[in-house]
């Protein structure tokens, strides 16, 4: 069996990944700081240091790397210099790591953020797309960097700048399910801002289809290739959950909720890109939900 060593495996990503991988017949292991799934393997480490960790990587077949603080936060000083910091350093101490093992893995598949492309209501992203300005887009410029300068020659390079993953065990979905129920689930601010999304099991999908395929290689937008605003994503929401109705909300107001109800920065909800990937389109993959229609009613 083909050994995939997750970093981060312990994350709401990860775990899917982990179980999907293993329905595929690859044998797994965990690094991470917490171990969530019992019956996997799982390594400890720190994100700092290189100790007992680093032996898992040797004729490992490839590694997939998700460590990163959740932008799902408020955007204190220290949480912004932890969500930068956890990306970057990590990156680099597995890269570090690499160094120091006989056969390192064949492949390294990389998440990122879609975020790296900044934020309008109107212009759509691809791959060859400038990268946009601010906080997200600089913190996904550097945790690229560090990517690329942490690689041992060799290995193949993915990188994954992901959209709004859709899952029921966790994430973003969660909370918007919850207030659509609440009945506040119109539009939200002017509801013109894009929402790239991608339901769990194509994200698992196509990590396995990059780990099999040589051609995978390079940067590639991880996000279903019909991208929405919030006014219809949020429509389409209430239709899957049988919601008649959706009080639309302002500004003011997702400033003061996101803050005192959802501990998150009300930026997330606000802002938005419209992401599509044109390699992928280049590749034999398919989206298994390609529709939000039918992403949404799968998960409701």
């Amino acid at each position: 069996m083909k050994k995939v060593v997750i970093f981060g495996g312990s994350g709401f990503i990860g775990t899917s990944l982990a179980q999907y991988l293993i329905s595929k017949r690859l044998e797994v292991v965990i690094v991470g700081r917490n171990q969530t799934l019992q019956d996997l393997a799982f390594v400890k480490w720190d994100g700092q240091n290189l100790r007992e960790w680093t032996s898992v990587l040797n004729n490992a077949y490839a590694i997939v790397n998700l460590v990163g603080k959740s932008v799902d936060c408020i955007k204190t000083p220290e949480n912004i210099d932890e969500i930068l910091k956890s990306r970057v350093d990590s990156t680099k101490l597995i890269g570090q790591a690499l160094r120091t093992v006989e056969h390192p893995p064949q492949i390294w598949v990389q998440m990122s953020t879609a975020h790296i492309y900044g934020d309008s209501e109107s212009r759509w992203a691809d791959e060859n797309s400038t990268i946009g300005y601010g906080l997200a887009p600089y913190v996904g410029q550097k945790w690229e960097e560090a990517f690329h300068d942490s690689v041992v020659p060799g290995t193949r390079k993915v990188i994954l700048r992901t959209g709004f993953v859709l899952d029921k065990t966790g994430g973003a979905y969660i909370k918007l399910k919850q207030i659509t129920k609440l009945g506040l689930g119109g539009s939200v601010a002017s509801g013109k801002q894009g929402m790239s999304w991608i339901h769990m099991l194509d994200v698992n999908r196509f990590i396995e289809h990059a780990l099999i395929n040589s051609r995978v290689s390079g940067v590639y937008n991880l996000s279903a290739p019909s991208p929405l605003n919030n006014r219809d994503f949020m429509a389409l929401l209430r239709k899957a959950l049988k919601v008649p109705f959706g009080l639309n909300a302002p500004l003011f107001a997702i400033k003061i909720g996101a803050k005192v109800f959802f501990k998150t920065d009300y930026e997330l909800l606000v802002y938005g890109r419209f992401v599509v990937s044109k390699k992928m389109e280049e590749l034999p993959f398919k989206f298994k939900y390609s529709n939000l229609e039918l992403a949404l009613n799968d998960l409701a």
